[in-house]
């Protein structure tokens, strides 16, 4: 039986009938879709309340952050990429079976989801130390791990996502033992299928972070893929330069960030081979 929390983050719930800001959204035909509430604003994406009952709109802001967003940007055109990206890993994901809450995509900026209790926890998977896990364990970035390698944070920007052992999760109530092990399993059917996606184009999946959702079909319960995945969320290395094409461009002061992201939706078949972030609008492959 559905219940009312549709989203949840840093352990708070958020209800669709809160009084939120109202917008108008547009079909990838030009549509008007019905006025719409606002459910929850986070640093890269808003959720709106869904044209039918169980569904959200999904909007990709140009926002970057970085360092629990002590730093901030507006970079043009991010919102654009990260949209269609994680429309090309969610649909690829779904059809090996991986079950997600993509449904489609309506516009440059938006897609449509199915509503989800997101679990409180950040899924991280690691295939080389960097970024954190280099500093804590005093590695070099880029050491190849002996197997991957599947940790968790809590989500709650006021303690900095702080990592969490399973003992926490299970005696806190964030998630059962078996939806434990099911998240882990999950986790490591993404990081089999992107890994090789990646390395097909010349990318190293050097790890990535995905969270979890909990739906119900009739009386029955069972975990999604939620939120997004993209250049934001994964660490992405070039195979032969190790030139990065993720946001640690951003959190590093590397370069440009849509020059990185635009790479890698281009070796994708996401973007034409031919088109710059110098456009003034990404030119996408439908």
């Amino acid at each position: 039986m559905p219940i009312p929390v549709l989203a949840r983050k840093g352990g708070l719930h958020y209800d669709a009938h809160i009084s939120s800001p109202i917008g108008v959204a547009r079909t990838g035909q030009g549509v008007s879709m019905a006025r719409r509430k606002k459910i929850y604003e986070g640093k890269a994406k808003v959720l709106y309340e869904g044209p039918e009952p169980g569904t959200f709109v999904q909007y990709f802001k140009d926002d970057a952050t970085a360092f629990n967003a002590e730093k901030k940007e507006v970079i043009e055109g991010k919102g654009v990429l990260n949209n269609r990206l994680s429309e090309f890993f969610m649909t690829g994901l779904g059809n090996l079976g991986v079950p997600t809450h993509f449904i489609k995509r309506l516009n440059m900026r938006e897609q449509l989801i199915r509503q989800a209790e997101i679990i409180p926890l950040e899924v991280i998977v690691r295939n080389f130390a960097a970024g954190t896990m280099a500093k804590r364990m005093g590695m070099e970035e880029g050491t190849a791990l002996p197997r991957p390698v599947v940790e968790f944070s809590y989500k709650d920007d006021s303690l900095g996502d702080p990592l969490v052992p399973e003992e926490y999760i299970i005696a806190f109530g964030w998630a059962s033992q078996q939806e434990m092990d099911d998240i882990v399993s999950l986790a490591l059917r993404v990081n089999d299928w992107m890994s090789g996606v990646m390395y097909g184009v010349g990318i190293k999946l050097v790890d990535f972070k995905i969270e979890i959702g909990r739906v119900w079909d009739n009386d029955f319960q069972r975990l999604i893929l939620a939120d997004e995945i993209s250049p934001d969320s994964c660490r992405l290395w070039d195979i032969e330069t190790g030139q990065k094409l993720d946001k640690d461009v951003f959190r590093r002061d590397l370069g440009n960030l849509t020059d990185a992201y635009t790479e890698v939706a281009k070796r994708l078949g996401v973007m034409p081979s031919n088109v710059t972030h110098a456009a003034a609008k990404p030119t996408l492959i439908n």
